[in-house]
């Protein structure tokens, strides 16, 4: 029988991370975690877990990215006033908070717009350090193919971004 509080307990701030990462909403985030703690009982009837840190990361990853593909269909996604400030210990002038916080929210429209198997591969690497073994064995797919997911997904998100990276004082002087 598995210890339910126990998982939660020692898995939740892994799932909430994950989420409120991808989301950046509180609310969302909140309906992501109880969405992976379900998925997750679901799987534990059918099968035996093995690797509950990689799974709760995989399933809040999924759920989150579901979760942001809905808004952009409702054309939600939008920058949410908790984002209007500089991330703990950084000091920065209020245009480059701007700035940042911007391309986050077009990062984030991107990942809602990638394949979903590109997306998870994207934020399993990048944003929960994930290595190309251990993604390869979350999505079960080869160490390769996690490559190829990357790339693609890398190559994306690069063409979507190019637009909105800021302009450096340098570029502007030789304009």
């Amino acid at each position: 029988m598995t210890d339910w509080p126990q998982i939660i307990a020692t898995y939740g701030g892994i799932a909430w991370k994950t989420a409120r990462r991808l989301l950046n909403n509180d609310t969302d985030a909140a309906d992501c975690f109880q969405e992976t703690f379900v998925a997750a009982f679901e799987l534990s009837r059918t099968q035996t877990i093995q690797n509950w840190p990689g799974l709760v990361t995989r399933l809040a990853t999924r759920r989150a990215l579901d979760r942001l593909r809905k808004r952009k269909s409702e054309g939600l996604v939008s920058v949410g006033l908790d984002e209007a400030t500089a991330p703990a210990g950084r000091s920065m002038p209020p245009p480059s908070v701007a700035e940042e916080n911007e391309l986050f929210h077009h990062l984030r429209e991107g990942l809602a717009e990638l394949p979903a198997d590109q997306a998870e591969a994207c934020c399993l690497r990048f944003l929960e350090s994930l290595s190309y073994e251990q993604i390869a064995i979350e999505l079960d797919v080869t160490v390769n193919h996690v490559g190829v997911l990357l790339h693609r997904a890398k190559s994306s998100l690069k063409n979507r971004l190019a637009a909105f990276a800021p302009v450096s004082d340098e570029s502007e002087v030789n304009q």
